[in-house]
C-alpha cells in the first residue's frame, strides 16, 4: 500500500447469486474480472466472521474471532465439485432481487449442507480435510462443539447452560462431544467447504494483481465460543457475565454514541500469556487475506468502557489499553503488519503517534469534508497524508447521492461546489467525488460499489446504532456494465492508480 492504487468495497453477502445471498460462486469470480478490467488494485470485503440473527446479521457480531460464514458457501461450487447433484439443489426459491434474505438463504442452504456432508462422509473424505482439520484444531474443534451445544440447549446463551457445560468441565465436555459428535462433524465441514472455496477466489484475484483487503472487529461476542474458552481475558463477573462493556462515545453517527455490547479485555492477562491469542487471530486471517483493516483500531490504545445495563453509550469512560506493547509481539512474529487503522472517530495524540510509529495507515472519509472548518478539515483533499486509505464513504455512512440529497446541508453543498469550482447536479455528484479521491495524494483509495454506480440511499449497507434491515443491500448482475468498468478504468489510468 506504499505505491498509488484503488479498489472497490463490495462484501461478499452483496454479490449477485441465486440463492438468496451473495456468495463464493461465480457471481464472485465475475466481479473480480470487473476489478481486473477496472485495472483496481484491491477489493475490500467485510468480516467474513458467521453471522447471527439475533444480531441483525451483522458481521461485526459473531460467534467465532475464527470461523469463517458458511452461508458464503456457494451449491454452484458444491455441484461442481461433486458434493451436490442437480436435483440435490432442485428448485430453487425465487428470492427478492437486490435485498439479502437471510431467513430464506439459511433455511434453503442448510438442507444442502446436510446433504452434501453425507455424501463426503461416504465418498469423497481426504488428506486435504484430514490437514485442514489438524492445521486448525486450535479454534476449529471448540468451535465446532460451541455451536453444536448452542443447538442443543436451544440457542441459550452459553451462561446459560448446565454449569458443568459452561464452566467446561472436562468430564461433561466429553460426554457432549460423543453425545453430539455428528453435528460437530457437520460444522468442521462446513469451515472445511469455505475454505476451500474462499482460497480459489482469492488465489483467482492474486492471480489477477487484485489483494483482498478484510476487516476484523476489535471485539468478539459475549455470547461465543471465544469468550466461552477464554473466560479469564475479558471483564466478566463471577456468572461469566459482562461487568463492562464496549461502545463508542457520542459521535457522527449518533448523539447517544453506539452501544456495541461486547465484553472488554482484561489486558493485563493477555500480556500474561504474551499476547497469543491476538497472535493466532492476526495468523489465521493473513491466511485468508492479503491486508486486514482492524476496526477500532484505537481500542488496542484506549477504549471507551460501559457499565453493563446501561441504555446507551452516553455514560462510560476512557480506559487505556496497551496497544504499542501488542505491536511490538506482532512484530516479533510477522516481517511487517499489512493492517489498515480504521481511526474515525475521537482520536487521541497518543492514537497517532502509534499509528505514526508502526507506519500504519488510516482512513480518511471525504463525505466528512465539507462541514465549516473546510480549510481545514482533516479529510479534504488538499489536506491528506499519502499514508492513508481514502474512501468516499463506508458501510457505515450513506452513499454519496443519498448523503447529498438527504443529509448534506445547504451549505456542505455550497463548499462543495466551491471546492470542485462548480455547480454539480445530483446524477453527476458521485463521479465528482470520486474524482477528488482518486487525484488525491492518497497512496491508496476504495469505492464502495453503490458509489461507483451512483446510487442513492436504497442501496446504504449500514445505519449505525440500528439494529434492523443492514447488511441486506445487494448487487444486480445487470448493474455492472462495461461502461461502468470503463469509467473507473479511465480515472484509474489518468491518475496514476493502474
Amino acid at each position: 500500500m506504499k505505491r498509488r492504487g484503488s479498489g472497490i468495497l463490495l462484501h461478499i453477502t452483496s454479490l449477485p447469486s441465486p440463492y438468496g445471498i451473495g456468495d463464493l460462486g461465480p457471481g464472485a469470480f465475475r466481479f473480480a474480472d470487473f476489478l481486473a478490467e477496472a485495472k483496481q488494485s484491491f477489493w475490500q470485503i467485510l468480516p467474513l466472521n458467521p453471522t447471527d440473527p439475533a444480531y441483525g446479521n451483522s458481521p461485526y457480531h459473531s460467534i467465532s474471532a475464527f470461523a469463517s460464514n458458511p452461508l458464503l458457501i456457494s451449491p454452484e461450487l458444491m455441484v461442481r465439485d461433486g458434493l451436490l447433484t442437480k436435483s440435490d439443489v432442485g428448485t430453487v426459491p425465487d428470492y427478492p432481487k437486490g435485498r439479502v434474505d437471510y431467513p430464506g438463504a439459511i433455511a434453503f442452504k442448510e438442507r444442502l449442507f446436510y446433504l452434501a456432508h453425507e455424501r463426503f462422509r461416504r465418498e469423497r473424505q481426504t488428506h486435504d480435510y484430514g490437514r485442514f482439520c489438524a492445521e486448525n484444531t486450535a479454534w476449529l474443534d471448540e468451535f465446532a462443539l460451541f455451536v453444536a451445544l448452542k443447538a442443543h440447549f436451544q440457542g441459550k446463551v452459553w451462561t446459560e447452560w448446565p454449569q458443568e457445560i459452561r464452566d467446561r468441565q472436562p468430564g461433561a465436555l466429553e460426554a457432549f462431544k460423543n453425545q453430539l459428535h455428528e453435528g460437530i462433524e457437520l460444522h468442521k465441514f462446513l469451515q472445511y467447504l469455505f475454505y476451500q472455496q474462499w482460497s480459489s477466489l482469492k488465489s483467482y484475484c492474486n492471480h489477477r494483481g487484485i489483494q483482498v483487503l478484510g476487516d476484523i472487529p476489535i471485539y468478539v461476542e459475549h455470547d461465543g465460543v471465544d469468550v466461552w474458552t477464554n473466560p479469564k481475558m475479558f471483564k466478566l463477573d463471577s456468572d461469566k457475565r459482562p461487568r463492562v462493556v464496549a461502545g463508542v462515545p457520542p459521535d457522527y453517527f449518533s448523539e447517544t454514541g453506539q452501544l456495541w455490547g461486547n465484553p472488554v479485555y482484561r489486558w493485563e492477562a493477555l500480556k500474561e500469556t504474551g499476547y497469543g491469542w491476538w497472535i493466532r487471530r492476526l495468523q489465521h486471517n493473513l491466511r485468508l487475506l492479503d491486508l486486514i483493516r482492524v476496526d477500532h483500531f484505537r481500542g488496542l490504545i484506549g477504549y471507551w468502557e460501559v457499565p453493563a445495563g446501561e441504555a446507551n453509550a452516553i455514560n462510560g469512560k476512557w480506559v487505556g489499553a496497551p496497544g504499542e506493547d501488542l505491536l511490538n509481539e506482532l512484530l516479533k512474529k510477522f516481517p511487517y503488519l499489512p493492517i489498515v487503522a480504521e481511526d474515525l472517530g475521537v482520536i487521541t495524540p497518543d492514537v497517532r503517534e502509534i499509528m505514526h510509529r508502526f507506519e500504519l495507515p488510516g482512513m480518511k472519509v471525504l463525505l466528512f469534508a465539507f462541514g465549516d472548518d473546510l480549510p481545514t478539515n482533516p479529510y479534504i483533499p488538499h489536506n491528506l497524508p499519502r499514508n492513508c486509505v481514502l474512501y468516499t464513504g463506508t458501510h457505515d455512512n450513506n452513499t454519496v447521492k443519498g448523503w447529498f440529497e438527504g443529509e448534506a446541508t445547504a451549505e456542505a453543498k455550497e463548499r462543495l461546489f466551491h471546492y470542485l469550482g462548480r455547480e454539480v447536479p445530483v446524477t453527476k455528484i458521485h463521479r465528482e467525488l470520486i474524482r477528488l479521491a482518486m487525484m488525491s495524494v492518497a497512496n491508496t483509495v476504495v469505492i464502495p460499489m453503490q458509489d461507483a454506480l451512483g446510487l442513492g440511499e436504497e442501496a446504504r449497507m449500514n445505519r449505525p446504532a440500528t439494529s434492523e434491515g443492514n447488511w441486506e443491500w445487494r448487487l444486480l448482475e445487470d448493474q455492472v456494465t462495461p461502461s461502468v468498468a470503463e469509467e473507473l478504468l479511465e480515472m484509474t489510468e489518468i491518475y496514476g492508480r493502474a
